[in-house]
């Protein structure tokens, strides 16, 4: 009895101690994300974000750099974590590949596992900016970085990615009809084909919001609010969109497929809807806001695919979760966020305003170890008792 017993011991031991942290779950567990941008000089300290994520729930984050005040903030929380390698770093980056495994090690190697950084985003929106200069860095960029991951037996913890945006497409609508911009290609198909080497999806910044303020007349705002609407039909495909979004997605899918991709995911890195903004933007209102993000959040709460894709459940990290007050362009740009800077909703879609007397919770990197520590001594002795 007693030598079963050790064994049942040696169990719980390597459970408790190894198991939580070596364990790989990839960049999204389930289908629900928030894009936690910092440019707001009047935001909440990352130590009361991780509160704020915590309560409503939301697990996965990503974030534009790789501030060490965040990761450190994020320590034990459980949070799964995308940094970001922002543009500027990218022609550095891909011409020298120890600056890469540089950054790598500082970056992400120092703060795992503790805080759980499930991806790194190469830029964002690179590719049909009109830079060639950035963008043929980005290739070279991203092999960098996951040659340094590798190299740290890392690459199946830290999933690589850049986000695109719809600049890259040539034409969207229907959304069979959608391939990527000539100018674009040379630069995509390769890195296309580097991420599917690797595993990585394709992700997408997609805003309804947007396209229906640059075309107010030709599309029907129910449509792009997830609203009831006749939608449209695609007759290449035989299928019919009752929203926008969907219809933005399948569009990429079609284009993946025109390049010779036709299996890789879709993952939106960003969508929203502004809660207030200029003149010419008189969609972006706290009830349009409300209704898109309200809408949105049911329809990845059922965990289904896209007419195209119906059996790829849709994963989207929603921008963002805070109004940023110094962001420049548009009044549309500083009013996405869910909350206010003081931490209180900025409408109601099922979240609650952060409590300022929340505590902790008690399972902080330190506080677990302590935890399994008491645990194991416990079932020790029991176990000898017997």
């Amino acid at each position: 009895m007693r030598s079963s017993g050790l064994v049942l011991l040696n169990f719980f031991f390597f459970y408790y101690f190894f198991n939580p942290i070596s364990s790989v779950e990839g960049a999204f567990v389930g289908t629900y994300g928030i894009n936690y941008g910092r440019i707001a000089d009047n935001i909440p300290s990352p130590e009361k974000v991780v509160l704020l994520l915590k309560q409503a729930k939301i697990r996965n984050v990503r974030i534009y750099d790789a501030d060490h005040s965040v990761l450190e903030a994020f320590s034990g929380t459980g949070l799964d974590l995308v940094v970001g390698l922002p543009n500027g770093f990218l022609k550095e980056m891909s011409s020298n590949a120890d600056h890469a495994a540089t950054w790598v090690k500082e970056n992400v190697q120092s703060f795992l596992p503790e805080t759980r950084i499930r991806g790194i985003a190469i830029g964002n929106e690179v590719l049909g900016g009109g830079d060639s200069e950035l963008s043929g860095a980005l290739l070279g960029a991203a092999k960098n970085v996951y040659n340094a991951l590798k190299k740290l037996n890392l690459e199946d913890t830290v999933q690589i990615t850049t986000a695109h945006s719809q600049a890259v497409f040539a034409n969207s609508y229907p959304p069979s009809s959608c391939i990527f911009k000539e100018n674009v290609v040379q630069f995509m198909k390769p890195l296309l084909e580097f991420f599917h080497q690797i595993g990585s999806p394709f992700c997408l910044n997609a805003y309804p919001f947007l396209a229906y303020t640059y075309n107010p007349t030709e599309i029907d705002i129910n449509y792009a609010l997830f609203k009831p609407t006749e939608g449209i039909y695609d007759p290449k495909t035989d299928l019919r969109y009752d929203n926008m979004l969907d219809a933005q997605i399948d569009a990429a899918y079609m284009a993946l497929q025109d390049a010779g991709f036709k299996k890789m995911e879709v993952v939106i890195t960003e969508t929203g809807w502004a809660s207030k903004g200029d003149s010419d933007e008189p969609a972006a209102t706290p009830e349009n806001a409300r209704t898109y993000n309200y809408n949105l959040r049911k329809r990845l709460a059922k965990r289904k695919g896209t007419p195209l894709r119906p059996k790829t459940v849709l994963k989207a990290y929603i921008f963002a979760l805070f109004n940023e007050n110094s962001k420049p362009g548009k009044s549309s740009e500083t009013h996405f966020g869910l909350y206010k800077p003081d931490g209180t909703i900025s409408y109601d879609i099922g979240f609650d305003s952060l409590k300022s007397d929340a505590a902790k919770s008690p399972f902080s990197s330190s506080k677990r170890a302590c935890y399994y520590v008491a645990l194991v001594i416990s079932v020790s002795v029991f176990l000898l008792m017997i």
